[in-house]
């Protein structure tokens, strides 16, 4: 996991070397116009890399957009109407039989079909019109990281090619510097409270509300502590009823448009005592990074939460390659 941890800018570099042309090919095929919606598949980190590319969905293509449901196919058996969607099919290891499955089904209903895969030969990919490989290079640590980071910069690049967006596109191609400044975040601090912890927290919002699902996922495979994810908007209605002084709280704040939402929530959440960590704000308790482009610091924010994470493994003694019970390859149907 560290090794992998630390190929992180490299593996962004390779997909911006590599990917986009194949990105390019497949936006070019695409026929747009007759889409009506999206729809984004994947589970665990994958599906969290499918929040942050709903939101890039929803701001920059003006499309509605949904996570989807397999178990509609697999084990209900319908058959969703699906002709006018764009369906994106994300999945590292691209073998769980349920996104197949659905993937399948969508294709077979007349869906557009995308699979951003890290391995372009999976049955994720051959259920798709169109695949787009991020170029990771192969992950060997049960807790997936640079597959994390490649999927969602590739859906970055997905839609500033379908958007013509040129800041983004701009902005994308320089993810293997602002990823290797993020690594140098020592968030070590949030990390060692939390080992310690009975329970956690992390707050985002928007773009930085699937990195945040995925800083919880990370800290309850890597940990075995249980963190539970909100977005500001949500956090201080009931969730907050259960936070207590010894749960820590990781902010994530990218900046942009939530920015203020996401400052007010946790200054709140201070006040009230909680313990807050958070490399933003007027009164930042770690190292953060200067303003950017919230779409790829969204991305970025998740560097310094994996090298955190794993060091407090090692620390502690944990197998932080094979945390206990789990597997690399999650089969669901």
């Amino acid at each position: 996991m560290s090794a992998e941890i630390a190929e992180i800018p490299e593996a962004a570099a390779r997909l911006l070397q590599e990917g986009q042309g194949e990105i390019a090919r497949v936006v070019e095929a695409l026929q747009m116009p007759r889409v009506s919606h999206v729809v984004v598949s994947g589970r665990g980190s994958s599906g969290h890399a499918g929040t942050h590319l709903r939101y890039l969905i929803e701001t920059r293509l003006g499309l509605s957009s949904a996570a989807a449901a397999p178990s509609v196919v697999t084990r209900y058996g319908a058959s969703p109407r699906l002709k006018e969607a764009l369906y994106i099919l994300i999945s590292q290891s691209g073998r769980s039989p349920d996104l197949v499955a659905a993937a399948q089904q969508a294709t077979v209903a007349g869906a557009q079909t995308v699979a951003i895969v890290n391995d372009p030969d999976s049955p994720a990919a051959r259920a798709c019109r169109h695949v787009i490989p991020i170029a990771a290079g192969p992950e060997l640590a049960v807790a997936a990281t640079k597959t994390v980071v490649n999927t969602m910069l590739a859906g970055m690049l997905l839609v500033a090619r379908l958007s013509r967006d040129a800041a983004l596109a701009t902005s994308a191609q320089s993810a293997p510097e602002r990823l290797s400044q993020a690594l140098t975040l020592d968030w070590s601090a949030w990390a060692r409270q939390l080992s310690d912890a009975p329970a956690g927290f992390v707050i985002g919002r928007g773009l930085t509300l699937g990195p945040a699902r995925e800083a919880a996922l990370k800290a309850a495979e890597v940990l075995g502590v249980p963190v539970l994810a909100f977005s500001s908007a949500e956090v201080l209605h009931g969730p907050k009823a259960a936070i207590r002084s010894e749960h820590p709280i990781l902010g994530l704040n990218a900046g942009g448009e939530v920015s203020d939402s996401i400052e007010e929530a946790l200054a709140t959440l201070r006040r009230e005592g909680a313990s807050i960590f958070s490399g933003s704000g007027l009164r930042p308790t770690l190292p953060g990074l200067a303003a950017g482009d919230p779409a790829l610091d969204a991305i970025a924010l998740l560097a310094p939460v994996y090298r955190a994470l794993e060091a407090e493994a090692v620390r502690l003694g944990r197998d932080v390659d094979r945390p206990p019970g789990l597997v690399k390859v999650t089969e669901t149907l």
